[in-house]
């Protein structure tokens, strides 16, 4: 109505003009001119609903000199810290999805992979902040959803593509991009390569024990990562009901570190004193492939009934050499020098099939099935010699069932769903037993939410997460590489439950967008890194030994203050209390953390985009990690309507030297350790895109009605936005100009 009512207001006005012409001058004293109005549609950046989030990576014009990792730190409820550590709904603990399809290998090398990933190839990021039944019951903060850039709705003889390159002092990176559709055929290609030389850490740790011994250790390395990346994807209409869909992806990256250590001890246990260094060698490289085939199928004509079959097969073998060799060894009868290899491999099976049918008005039940079937091996070598050969095994069959329904403004949504697990675990070398071990989990999730308004909602949410313990986890062989520290796995440890309740206020005018969500997060049997000191030396290992509760406040923003100026504001603040009564120790504190933006679009059409990054101190159970500052900015200037983009863009850390630095301490029942460590984090780039194609953009041919009354409702909020001459997002789209 709002929007009609406005149409006929310009119509009413265009006719009086016209009218008016044929009426004298002297007649109409009180006739006024009206001026030319530029009606102007923003793209909108964020989609909020109550589960989840979604940023428009496409259409934020950062993307184009950007990773992936730099566009999550501007992404509703995910944090990056100094050292590129994701935290997603405030937990460390979170799935990655690549195209609504788990991705173990990003899940295991998080930072280093959408480090080296341009932001380009991504066209969303989904943040699924209360999974419901249908999602994995893994993984404490939830879903972290990758939507791949890919055709979508082109005429049905089309292409379009990207070429990327981009050069800095720390990096080097090409990419393309292809998708396109031939009648009844989409296809898409993805590959990116990148060669990340970050420069010299430098970290200095100093220990002191209760017996009265201390230990200063000086490590200075640098690191090489060559990254390569490469997916593609089919799919062919059947007919007018049903499709297939096929899909594979590579990703290989090679870690290659090389440096130096100096260890000087004294007192205690080590008596007068002695001192070493030696020249340390690793190499790590991590392999992965994926592969994917669907069959979707609608049940009715009005495409609210679905039925869906996907397998999934995952491989990702990994390998580690390292290698110490000491300058001097003061210890006579010990020779320091050591050379380790690692390998691990890890095969992942996934059939699920998924089920949704509308059972009454404003009614839907979603039911499903999925079998995983998750196979890895470990061997080990030190200075020639087998000491580990160790196999790990999960399968876990779940089922679901999730029932919604919309009773005028409110919406319901209520699941549970079942995982039972198999695991095994079997030494063939090394120290341990096999064991197995037989469990169930039952998950529980619910919503609701309130559409206040055409621009706003409310949402009351709740769900239970589960981490089972991984291989690091669980492995017991004992890593003696640095012969003051062991660092191994427990096999004990069990499943860490935690539950979630948040409140979730969604604000969105044509000038502003507000996100606000107050979480309460808290569990009894938490995982957790701890060390201890005996004999000298510095024990880490895992277990199920922390009660945590967490309260927090997380908050974006997007204002326009002007179609050239936009503010952002990414930020969250906490209260942590964690205890341990196996270690006797507990930890509390305030944190906070905030990333503020401005982009403005300058004379020539020069888009500028600026960034604070800042972080207050974090807490763990035994200590503390300190604060950190960055600031980047970046420089864009499209070509030839927008096919041609270049871009410079630089970062720089707040401290002398543009460094990162960062000190990290902890405190245990007899010892104190204190790290600092200087990260190089000055980047200077450019970053250039060229895009090409010959198809029109339309509507998707075939779009499943299997959604919530809530986001119909967002649309029309979104239609509100555009004939309003606002909205969200940046980029100002197309404009019309409307004489009246």
């Amino acid at each position: 109505m709002k929007q009609l009512i406005i149409l006929i207001a310009i119509a009413c006005c265009t006719t009086a003009a016209a009218q008016n012409d044929s009426i004298p001058n002297d007649s109409v004293k009180w006739q006024k001119q009206l001026e030319e109005v530029t009606v102007v549609h923003q793209k909108k950046l964020v989609k909020m609903e109550t589960d989840k989030m979604t940023y428009k990576v496409s259409q934020d014009e950062d993307s184009k000199t950007a990773t992936v990792l730099d566009m999550l730190r501007k992404v509703p409820m995910v944090t990056v810290d100094g050292q590129d550590n994701i935290s997603v709904n405030g937990s460390s603990s979170f799935q990655i999805y690549v195209d609504g399809k788990p991705n173990p290998m990003i899940s295991a090398n998080a930072s280093v992979v959408l480090k080296s990933m341009p932001a380009t190839a991504v066209k969303d990021i989904e943040v699924v902040t209360n999974p419901g039944a249908k999602y994995d019951a893994e993984g404490a903060g939830g879903i972290l959803n990758l939507i791949m850039n890919k055709q979508s709705g082109v005429s049905l003889d089309g292409y379009n593509g990207t070429i990327r390159a981009m050069a800095s002092n720390t990096n080097t990176g090409l990419g393309a991009f292809l998708s396109g559709q031939k009648g009844k055929l989409s296809y898409s290609a993805n590959a990116n390569y990148s060669q990340m030389k970050p420069g010299t850490t430098e970290m200095e740790t100093t220990r002191t024990a209760d017996d009265g011994s201390t230990m200063l250790s000086k490590i200075t390395s640098k690191t090489k990562i060559p990254f390569v990346m490469g997916s593609f994807s089919l799919g062919y209409e059947l007919d007018p009901m049903s499709s297939v869909n096929a899909s594979a992806s590579v990703t290989s990256f090679q870690m290659k570190n090389y440096g130096h250590s100096l260890m000087d001890m004294a007192g205690g246990t080590y008596g007068t004193g002695f001192n070493y260094g030696y020249d340390m060698d690793m190499k790590s490289r991590r392999t992965s492939f994926s592969g994917s085939l669907d069959y979707q199928r609608f049940l009715n004509e009005e495409r609210t009934s679905q039925f869906s079959i996907t397998y999934l097969l995952s491989l990702s073998p990994t390998k580690t050499e390292q290698s110490n060799e000491p300058e001097s060894n003061l210890l006579s009868a010990v020779d320091l020098t050591t050379q380790m290899d690692n390998e691990e491999n890890t095969t992942q099976h996934i059939l699920q099939a998924d089920y949704t049918t509308p059972i009454g008005e404003n009614q839907k039940l979603n039911a499903g099935l999925k079998l995983t079937s998750h196979h890895a091996t470990t061997e080990s070598t030190t200075n020639n010699v087998a000491n580990m050969d160790y196999s790990h095994t999960n399968n876990i069959l779940a089922g679901y069932a999730e029932y919604e329904r919309t009773m005028g403004k409110f919406t319901a949504k209520g699941g549970l769903r079942y995982e039972q697990t198999w695991q095994d675990v079997e030494y063939k070398l090394g120290n341990g037993a096999n064991f197995s071990k037989t469990y169930g989990n039952l998950v529980p999730s619910a919503s609701l939410s309130y559409q206040a308004s055409m621009t706003s909602n409310i949402g009351l949410t709740y769900n239970m997460r589960i981490t089972r313990p991984g291989i690091t986890y669980l492995n017991p062989y004992k890593d003696s590489s640095t012969p003051t520290a062991l660092t191994y796995g427990n096999p004990d440890l069990s499943t860490e439950t935690s539950n979630n309740i948040g409140l979730v206020f969604n604000f969105y005018t044509p000038k502003l967008m507000v996100s606000a969500k107050l979480n309460q997060n808290f569990h009894n049997d938490g995982i957790q890194q701890y060390s201890f000191f005996q004999n000298g030396v510095l024990h880490t290992t895992y277990g199920n030994i922390v009660e945590s509760s967490e309260t927090g406040l997380n908050v974006f923003a997007n204002w326009l203050l002007h179609k050239n100026t936009r503010i952002f504001l990414n930020g969250g603040l906490a209260y942590n209390h964690m205890s341990s009564d196996e270690l006797n120790a507990s930890n509390h504190g305030w944190e906070g953390n905030a990333m503020v933006g401005l982009q403005q679009t300058l004379p020539l059409d020069l888009k500028l985009s600026t960034y604070l990054i800042t972080s207050t101190k974090t807490y763990t159970l035994q200590g503390w990690t300190s604060s950190f500052n960055l600031l980047t900015a970046s420089l864009t200037k499209s070509f030839f309507n927008d096919k041609l983009s270049v871009g410079v863009m630089a970062t720089t850390g707040l401290t002398k030297g543009g460094k990162l630095s960062l000190e990290t301490y902890s405190r245990g029942a007899d010892f104190t350790n204190l790290s600092k460590i200087s990260v190089p984090i000055q980047n200077v780039g450019i970053n250039i895109s060229y895009n090409f194609g010959n198809s029109k953009r339309q509507a998707k041919m075939h779009v499943s009605k299997v959604e919530s009354d809530f986001i119909e409702q967002q649309s029309q909020g979104e239609m509100i936005n555009s004939v309003g001459g606002g909205g969200q997002g940046q980029g100002q789209g197309q404009q019309q100009q409307m004489p009246y």
